[in-house]
């Protein structure tokens, strides 16, 4: 049209191809820009991890794991091979049947209980059954011949335990208005075990189930405070290769990546040089053992407390194994070292009151300096169709009995009582130690593993097999602990074990002479060890210490717990 300014149709066509280039051009741009921030993002995130695993472990360090997955990895695939498959399922098959024929009764004789009676039982069918049950076949440790597992304090506490139990038999603390009197118990049991640790004014506490349960707690309250706090969703935390391995089952549940730190001979304690390169930004919690399990050792924690303090993280101390004899070591005469809520860096204490507190099992404690760290631990549903539901640990229900067992315990023991009984089962423990030490029928073989101060005491040998010494020692009866990494033995003293002592030391030296004798005829003989018949700890220990992947092991372990619930 005259005096119009449109263009002509072919110009308008390359305009508007242009224009889509141009945008399709810009589209692609801004891809290339996402996916190269995207690969910056990632490639940053790898440098940071590598940057933490070589500050932690160093480039030895990290060589030596890479070698150590490795080689798990590659002899893990072996094990699956087909022919190599089928014969490890046999063997483990074999060695679960086996199990199966100590653990589960059988025989004519063997009543089994398999379905509710269609009518119910008497009274005196019942005590029967009970009584029977009471002395089924099994190690004695009412002679004092079972390494740690029963903390009794005696046939006088035992049954006012039992009346206590019987007068909060149907009692539930999760209902505090219809069982004052539980909640009450429940409150003074918190306030008691955090008067013996040195808690500061504001110190707050929980009981629970156990010791796993306190260290969960502990370990899901360090999670929370530092995704709440701080950010972490990718939270770590650092322990001692010695820490109760319930601190790895809190790894598993709550996905907190765990590191091991060495604890060296010849004190075998944590390495704190180890602690402090390995603490990174995700770290949430540091651990420390007073003792820990397996050797009885109290880790520096004095020191762990200075680098918690510096870094500027909360501290745990597992003291669930030490609990009633730790705090009172002074007072009994004996060595002690610096532990608790005294030391500043010092966040939390697993303490159980079922062990050396002689209360009940199923009672334990978690402390925290203050409440800042235990409300973390509480699970709070406030939206709920069933009400506003609130619990302070894992467990709902919770037996109100067991709380006045334990209470009944306390008060009835007393400082003095728990004194008394330090000074007993510790001075036990140093008697074993020192017959290890001393005698030479023991000293040329067995080695005392570091400077035990508590209730354990565990020994290796250098020159003998430790595990024939175990198998030797079950034999005659006793059921003490097979350790690993490094091969030993450790005793926990009781304080039914404090009237053996002298047996247990008598023993131990028959059983180190026959095996120290039964290994120089070996060698004189020109024998091959390997064709030896061998116990059930040298056996299964023996094997798993020498395999780098531990599937055969873990496949017994399963085959173990499934036992458990065969009738």
């Amino acid at each position: 049209m005259p005096g119009s300014s449109r263009l002509p149709v072919s110009l308008r066509e390359t305009f508007k191809a242009r224009k889509g280039s141009a945008r399709g051009q810009l589209v692609a741009l801004n891809l290339d820009v996402l996916r190269n921030i995207i690969f910056i993002l990632f490639l940053l995130r790898w440098t940071r991890r590598l940057f933490y695993q070589l500050k932690g472990r160093g480039i030895t360090g990290s060589i030596a794991d890479v070698y150590r997955y490795t080689r798990r990895t590659l002899y893990g695939t072996f094990l699956r091979l087909p022919g190599v498959r089928t014969k490890v399922q046999t063997q483990v098959a074999e060695s679960i049947m086996k199990l199966e024929r100590r653990l589960v009764p059988t025989g004519p004789g063997v009543e089994r209980t398999i379905t509710l009676p269609t009518e119910g039982w008497s009274e005196e069918q019942v005590r029967k059954a009970l009584n029977d049950l009471e002395v089924m076949e099994h190690t004695r440790w009412e002679d004092g011949k079972v390494s740690g597992a029963v903390y009794h304090g005696g046939d006088e506490l035992l049954k006012l335990q039992t009346e206590a139990f019987g007068k909060f038999t149907v009692s539930n603390p999760i209902h505090p208005d219809v069982f004052p009197g539980v909640r009450k118990m429940e409150a003074e049991v918190v306030a008691m075990v955090l008067s013996l640790f040195g808690a500061p004014e504001g110190a707050v506490g929980v009981s629970t189930s156990g010791g796993t349960e306190s260290i969960l707690m502990a370990c899901l309250s360090a999670r929370q405070k530092a995704f709440h706090e701080r950010g972490v969703t990718e939270p770590e935390m650092i322990i001692p290769e010695t820490a109760h391995t319930a601190f790895r089952k809190a790894g598993e549940y709550f996905k907190i990546k765990i590191h091991l730190i060495d604890c060296r001979a010849p004190q075998y304690k944590v390495h704190l040089p180890s602690v402090s390169r390995m603490v990174n930004p995700n770290t949430i919690l540091l651990v420390g053992s007073a003792p820990n399990f397996p050797h009885g050792i109290i880790d520096d924690i004095s020191s762990l407390s200075r680098i918690a303090q510096k870094k500027k993280l909360p501290l745990h101390v597992d003291c669930c194994l030490g609990s009633f004899l730790v705090p009172l070591l002074s007072k009994a005469g004996f060595e002690s070292e610096p532990f608790d809520f005294r030391l500043k860096g010092v966040t939390s204490i697993s303490c159980d009151t079922h062990k050396y507190g002689f209360a009940p099992k199923g009672n334990s404690t978690v402390l925290y300096r203050s409440d800042a760290f235990r409300k973390y631990q509480y699970f709070i549903s406030p939206d709920w169709s069933g009400g506003v539901y609130a619990s302070p640990s894992i467990a709902g229900s919770r037996p109100g009995a067991l709380i006045a067992g334990c209470w009944a315990s306390l008060v009835k023991q007393g400082e003095s009582g728990y004194i008394d009984a330090c000074h007993k089962i510790v001075g036990a423990m140093k008697k074993i130690e020192g017959a290890i030490r001393e005698k030479p029928e023991l000293n040329s073989d067995l080695k005392v593993i570091g400077r035990p101060l508590v209730s354990v005491v565990a020994f290796l040998s250098n020159t003998i097999d430790i595990y024939d010494i175990a198998d030797g020692m079950s034999d005659k009866g006793w059921h003490l602990n097979a350790l690993q990494s490094p091969p030993a033995i450790h005793v926990a003293v009781t304080l039914p074990i404090v009237k053996a002592a002298d047996k247990l030391i008598a023993d131990l030296v028959e059983v180190t002479e026959e095996v120290r004798e039964r290994e120089r005829k070996t060698i004189a003989g020109g024998k091959v060890a390997k064709g030896a018949v061998k116990g059930d700890a040298a056996a299964l220990y023996g094997v798993a210490g020498s395999l780098p992947n531990k599937t055969v092991v873990v496949d017994l372990a399963k085959g173990f717990l499934d036992t458990l619930y065969k009738a």
